[in-house]
């Protein structure tokens, strides 16, 4: 069933057909605050009446890309303090493995399997699943795929490791949250290495999961982190942010080692300036566990085996493709969209905008179950 959309406003989408649909997965946790929240369009008209792309290179000032970028730096911990801004969040891992290569002199990158970080070249080589990978290869070689959440395989970081990629929560595995001592392990096999450590918070940023940053829940610091999505307010960007040190190495051997025509855009920085500032200055995030809380006493079935996740980034687990199918196609004749997971087809996704009211989650989980049930055999 395709859905023709008329407009969007908080929420909700407006379709052409007249009926009004619950977005129940943000866009895949791009519309963090809602369809069009008003300071976001503000930013995006303000910046309209004055310029829009310029140059590419660095030599034109641009207030918005560098108050974003002064902004997320004041947000990150002190040595996250450089940013370099891309188009998305494929983008943003590229550059980020680039980074991790030329700062380390090292080729060898270590990420995970059921992992997903995007489908550009670079991005599909670190992919960890291979259906979606066979067709297009040869891909980047020196890559090593170690299974998450597994202790006795960190050792295979080496010395000859440039950088470790991973995602603190796994999002296309159907939600699968990082152990403790998992990451913790790998932080500190990075510094007896002198491996960098990436987190791709590309689904996980901007009040996901209740926090800024997933990260930041675990304290465990990455050496790069990589953002889009949720960062934009529902415009497009990206960025991977380092230290100065690191980054620095771009600069030279050769010179301009990175480069973006569109990225910084000036456009995309005002809307995402605002759309991170209002998720700390309306204190949204504060409101995610409660939220949370309401999703999980509600959406009790003995068809859902479990509710995983954290914050409003969820999975209904019900061991189903066939099922879930069928529940995704009803709920959304009913009124409310919902989405699988590549890796994961037999659980739902569930992950509103953070701006979602309580009322608001109680009748998406009224419809959600109603759709479950009509769906029986």
């Amino acid at each position: 069933m395709m859905l023709a959309v008329e407009r969007a406003e908080g929420i909700y989408l407006y379709g052409k057909d007249g009926k009004i649909y619950r977005d129940m997965i943000s866009g895949i946790s791009v519309n963090n605050l809602g369809h069009r929240h008003p300071k976001v369009i503000k930013a995006i008209q303000d910046q309209l009446d004055k310029y829009l792309h310029l140059m590419v290179y660095g030599e034109f000032i641009q207030d918005p890309t560098i108050d974003l970028a002064r902004y997320l730096a004041s947000i990150l911990p002190d040595q996250l303090s450089t940013v370099y801004f891309v188009n998305s969040g494929s983008e943003a891992i590229e550059g980020a493995l680039k980074l991790a290569k030329r700062y380390t002199g090292r080729r060898e990158i270590i990420a995970f399997r059921q992992g997903y970080h995007g489908s550009t070249h670079g991005a599909l080589s670190v992919m960890g699943d291979e259906q979606y990978k066979r067709a297009f290869r040869p891909l980047i070689p020196g890559i090593k795929l170690l299974d998450f959440n597994r202790m006795d395989q960190i050792e295979r970081i080496t010395d000859r490791t440039a950088c470790v990629l991973l995602e603190p929560i796994q999002g296309e595995a159907g939600i699968r949250i990082a152990d403790n001592k998992f990451l913790e392990g790998i932080r500190k096999k990075c510094d007896d290495t002198g491996t960098l450590l990436i987190l791709d918070e590309v689904q996980t940023g901007f009040g996901r999961t209740g926090t800024f940053f997933a990260f930041e829940s675990f304290g465990v610091i990455p050496d790069i982190i990589t953002l889009a999505k949720g960062l934009g307010g529902g415009m497009p960007i990206g960025a991977f942010i380092a230290s100065g040190e690191i980054m620095s190495v771009l600069k030279n051997d050769p010179a301009l080692g990175h480069i973006t025509t569109f990225g910084g855009h000036p456009l995309s920085c005002a809307a995402a300036l605002a759309a991170v500032r209002t998720l700390k200055e309306d204190q949204i995030m504060d409101t995610i566990p409660a939220k949370e809380n309401l999703f999980r006493i509600l959406l009790r079935h003995e068809e859902i085996r479990e509710v995983r996740g954290k914050g409003l980034f969820l999975a209904l687990e019900m061991n189903s493709t066939e099922r879930v199918k069928k529940i995704i196609t009803k709920a959304l004749s009913k009124g409310v969209i919902l989405d699988w997971f590549l890796f994961c087809p037999g659980a739902i996704r569930i992950a509103p905008p953070l701006i979602i009211t309580e009322e608001q989650i109680v009748e998406a989980a009224s419809i959600i179950l109603d759709s479950i049930n009509e769906t029986r055999n």
